[in-house]
């Protein structure tokens, strides 16, 4: 048998789960690099995943926690939009994907990991990149660290 090792995946299983809201926090601190925002808007951010489906796994959240889509003003979902449409083009530009899964996770049933604060995931996806390691062996495979996808997404916009 064959071994994959994911070391970074260890973190997030032994970490002690904070119940603050990591977008509010995250967002709060002077330290972009280190929390993986790569961008700050006047009313939203794009912040990477850093557990993601894919590379390049990007999050829009307000920086208002906002629980839905209702509780946002109008100049706060233009500005999400707005957002999402720079997501899509910094990740063709960089990591040339062949499409997007663009979702919202509204609930815990849902799927949500963050179910209080408003977000919006992209995800780039690639022709093939769908094969049997998470189906088999409940693994998933990432071709780049995340800090490499950080530093070209970053310097890109």
């Amino acid at each position: 048998m064959k071994n994959l090792w994911a070391p970074w995946r260890i973190k997030y299983i032994l970490n002690k789960k904070d119940k603050n809201c990591i977008f509010c926090q995250k967002s709060q601190e002077n330290k972009d690099e280190k929390n993986y925002i790569i961008w700050r808007g006047q009313l939203g951010f794009i912040i990477m995943n850093i557990f993601p489906y894919n590379n390049g796994h990007l999050m829009v959240a307000p920086y208002r926690h906002v629980a839905e889509p209702s509780g946002l003003k109008e100049n706060e979902l233009l500005e999400m939009m707005l957002l999402l449409r720079k997501s899509i083009e910094v990740l063709k530009k960089v990591l040339k994907p062949d499409g997007f899964n663009i979702g919202i996770n509204l609930g815990k049933i849902a799927g949500a990991g963050v179910e209080d604060h408003f977000h919006i995931h992209i995800v780039p996806r690639w022709l093939g990149d769908t094969n049997f390691m998470p189906v088999i062996a409940d693994t998933k495979v990432m071709p780049e660290h995340l800090r490499e996808t950080y530093k070209k997404l970053k310097e890109t916009l």
